[in-house]
């Protein structure tokens, strides 16, 4: 078999069950040498214990014979979306730091961020969300953006970016091209756009342009069908927003993750493997399944096959490897594995639960 077919697995990005490593990860891990693994409060309980699991999930990968380290990510934006909660900081909504309108403070947040993460083995944060908070009426995004100012919310998602990747930690703008000035969650439901272009340059697209200045990392797509853009299909299996927009317009060369293929407004319409192959074709790199496990092999397979198939050119993949490769160079390597006393430390720290508290109480909200 080719390196670039059993290469495939690095494409994905898996969740399970349970405090430990579930039975059906462990053989993903050792069949399909996936590469990326997603945590979730469902996976959480303490400091200790989460260093623990990267430690034995990096031991489960270099059993395998992986190549490289796994990339262990996890949502933790602030306000309704933490996965890691106390003892961690209880950091408030990013609307809250939007408020206070400062560079600094959004750079300190992506710091504080960055430690407490990093000293639990997990070095990708899928955020900031840079969405514009542009409807009120929009049931998933609201309070995680930094506000209704594009500007503001691209100095400030820049700044966030910074803090957390110049401590090691790669950051995650989401969800492109905007998912801020929709009415339907795409969790449960295809949201759809109707902006003229002039209006997505204006408003939707300049925070990504920020993001993509700053060096992010990688950028999520959004489930969202911004019909000026791609009449048929939503953003994250459409190559007209990916590459045509995304890599070729903006110029961005680094990681783009796909949301969580799992949701109701990919699956209810295509099935795994389908929607896999059309991120991929779309132009994703990587390719999350973040809870069922016949989906995750369901996709797997048929994502080799359609690069036996020619379906996906060899080409193709040897970019997205790279890119994947390159973001695993910086964040991971060289590799040393967390330690639970320090993670515990590191949770919840004074400077932190302060800095927290202190932007809670100038912005007039509280923490989750």
């Amino acid at each position: 078999m080719r390196e670039s077919v059993r290469g495939v697995g690095e494409r994905f990005m898996v969740g399970f069950e349970g405090l430990s490593p579930s039975a059906e990860l462990k053989h993903l891990l050792r069949r399909h040498a996936v590469g990326s693994v997603i945590l979730f409060a469902r996976n959480v309980e303490s400091p200790e214990q989460v260093a623990e699991l990267v430690r034995e999930l990096q031991g489960l990968a270099r059993d395998a014979g992986h190549a490289s380290p796994l990339l262990v990510a996890v949502d933790q934006e602030g306000g309704r979306v933490q996965r890691l909660k106390e003892p961690w900081t209880m950091w408030p909504p990013m609307r809250a730091v939007g408020r206070l309108d400062s560079e600094q403070v959004a750079r300190s947040v992506g710091q504080a961020l960055a430690r407490e993460l990093a000293a639990c083995g997990i070095r990708w944060d899928l955020a900031p969300v840079v969405d514009v908070d542009s409807n009120p009426r929009n049931p998933v995004i609201g309070d995680r953006s930094f506000g209704a100012d594009p500007e503001r919310v691209g100095l400030l998602g820049a700044a966030l970016i910074q803090g957390l990747q110049g401590e090691g930690v790669a950051a995650c703008a989401k969800h492109f091209p905007g998912h801020g000035d929709t009415e339907v969650d795409s969790h449960l439901e295809l949201p759809a756009v109707d902006h003229s272009r002039r209006r997505l340059d204006d408003v939707e697209l300049r925070p990504f342009r920020r993001a993509v200045a700053a060096g992010v990392a990688s950028v999520m797509t959004a489930h969202v069908l911004v019909r000026e853009l791609d009449e048929s299909l939503p953003a994250t299996l459409s190559r007209r927003v990916v590459a045509d927009l995304l890599r070729r317009e903006l110029g961005y060369d680094g990681v783009v993750v796909a949301d969580d293929l799992e949701m109701k407004a990919v699956a209810n319409r295509w099935r795994p493997g389908e929607a896999a192959v059309l991120a991929a074709q779309a132009g994703c790199d990587l390719i999350p399944f973040c809870a069922n496990p016949e989906s995750q092999l369901e996709a797997i397979e048929e994502l080799i096959r359609a690069v036996e198939s020619g379906a996906i050119s060899w080409n193709a993949m040897d970019d997205a490897q790279r890119r994947i490769r390159r973001l695993k160079e910086r964040y991971l390597l060289p590799y040393r594995d967390p330690e639970p006393k320090l993670a515990r430390q590191a949770a919840g720290a004074g400077e932190r639960v302060a800095l927290a508290a202190e932007i809670a109480d100038r912005a007039g909200i509280g923490t989750a």
